[in-house]
């Protein structure tokens, strides 16, 4: 009688082996130096960056959502990642830390090395883009949880930030500019709305332009913040323009923005259009073409549009803080 193994429950640890294998050289490619010992123990070690006074740690855990499934639809796996760093370091950005260090965890149906391995091309990519280093993740191949070709993603990012810098909205005031950084597409938020207007069909034929990745915006935002002040950063992810930026604001201010300040990509009126979507629910649920915003004061507008220009950042000036309880207001 034949008697039951793992691989026989669906559990292949041999194929995880070599996937882990396959990736053990790529991932050395984000390193920092702080980094101490190779992925594949039990922990990863990581040494604090010299020259802080008074670090503090920042962190976030975020994933992908049903992005994935556009992934999926068209067997491209190797940007999803860029998404999956993206969603964590520009949170922890927001707070003007700079990312250390990044996990992930990967669950699946059956382990599939060549889907995975792209996967985490993508993520070695985002962490490269972003100067932090992957230090290491979980596989997990759970059959019965997922189905063999599905796959879900998590990620888990770590930062520091001087103590008497960090940026957490306290300074914003009445009067300061709120100026919109141009995002490069959806980026993963709001695809459960986005895969319940379109069809298969129309998915499949604009799967290219669904699936450009998030972008990261840790590199120029941090280097805006060596030479000028911002008082608020907000990345515009799940709840858009009315829950991400009330999240920074002062109990007594509140912003407006204008929504005619910049002409939202033809991609989501085309959605709107197709949902019959109305333009509040559009504003609370995706970016509409503005994928992080800053606050700053009004003196300081100029010369933050221009050196993000510098930096490579299309902006546009989209709003103003004033007198409130801790609202926005979009028209």
């Amino acid at each position: 009688m034949n008697s039951m193994t793992y691989k026989k429950s669906g559990v292949d640890i041999k194929s995880a082996s070599v996937f882990k294998n396959k990736i053990r050289t790529l991932v050395r490619g984000s390193f920092r130096p702080e980094v101490l010992k190779d992925i594949g123990g039990f922990g990863s070690f990581f040494s604090m960056p010299s020259g802080y006074k008074e670090p503090v740690l920042v962190a976030s855990t975020d994933g992908v959502g049903t992005k994935l499934k556009i992934a999926s639809l068209v067997g491209k796996h190797d940007t999803v990642g860029i998404d999956l760093v993206a969603m964590n370091v520009n949170d922890i950005l927001c707070a003007g830390a700079q990312p250390l260090f990044f996990l992930d965890y990967i669950a699946c149906g059956k382990l599939n090395p060549d889907v995975l391995c792209d996967v985490v091309k993508g993520i070695n990519a985002g962490c490269v883009q972003s100067g932090c280093s992957l230090v290491g993740g979980e596989t997990a191949e759970m059959p019965g949880m997922y189905a063999n070709d599905e796959y879900d993603l998590a990620g888990f990012c770590t930062g520091v930030v001087e103590k008497k810098k960090i940026v957490d909205g306290s300074r914003i005031r009445a009067g300061d500019v709120v100026i919109g950084l141009e995002s490069s597409g959806i980026h993963s938020n709001g695809y459960s709305l986005v895969r319940k207007v379109l069809s298969a069909k129309q998915l499949l034929s604009m799967s290219k332009e669904l699936l450009i990745p998030t972008r990261i915006y840790v590199k120029q935002v941090l280097n805006l913040l060596r030479h000028h002040a911002v008082n608020g950063i907000s990345h515009i992810t799940g709840g858009a323009f009315y829950d991400k930026i009330a999240r920074i604001l002062p109990s007594d201010i509140s912003v407006r923005i204008n929504k005619h300040s910049w002409k939202a990509p033809e991609l989501f009126r085309f959605i709107q259009n197709k949902g019959g979507i109305d333009d509040k629910e559009m504003y609370h649920t995706l970016n509409m073409g503005i994928g992080m915003v800053l606050i700053v004061a009004p003196d300081a507008v100029d010369k933050v549009q221009k050196f993000m220009t510098t930096e490579g950042v299309k902006n546009f000036v989209i709003g103003e803080a004033v007198r409130g309880n801790k609202t926005v207001e979009v028209i």
